[in-house]
């Protein structure tokens, strides 16, 4: 069992930035691959960002490339989310993920543990 606690979210003007963090305990940090979806009201959840294991690559949502960052810091059990540029159509409820193959997947259904996501909120 991995256990995955989000924070970070809160309420931010269009343009602005926000730093999501998902903290995870429970099994080895490194035996997983970690994702980050979002779901607004309403819609389904979509694939953000992922990273695998080793942090060397990254994969992006092209509605958030180059204004989101994923990263992660094996020594803390940490996964990141930096989000610059922020729009209106970027407010969801953020959720962190782990799946137990090394490489990440844009699909929600192929992550095997989920935290309670954090919101996020952008307005014009």
């Amino acid at each position: 069992q991995v256990q995955l606690v989000e924070s970070g979210g809160g309420l931010v003007q269009t343009g602005g930035s926000l730093r999501l963090s998902c903290a995870a305990s429970g099994r080895s940090f490194t035996n997983y691959a970690m994702g980050w979806f979002r779901q607004a009201t309403g819609k389904e959840r979509d694939f953000v960002a992922g990273i695998i294991v080793s942090g060397a690559r990254t994969t992006y949502a092209d509605s958030v490339k180059g204004r989101f960052t994923i990263s992660r810091d094996n020594a803390k059990n940490t996964v990141t989310l930096q989000m610059n540029s922020l729009k209106p159509e970027d407010t969801a409820v953020y959720y962190c993920a782990a799946r137990s193959p090394t490489y990440p997947s844009r699909e929600f259904t192929d992550y095997n543990y989920w935290g309670q996501g954090t919101q996020v909120t952008v307005s014009s």
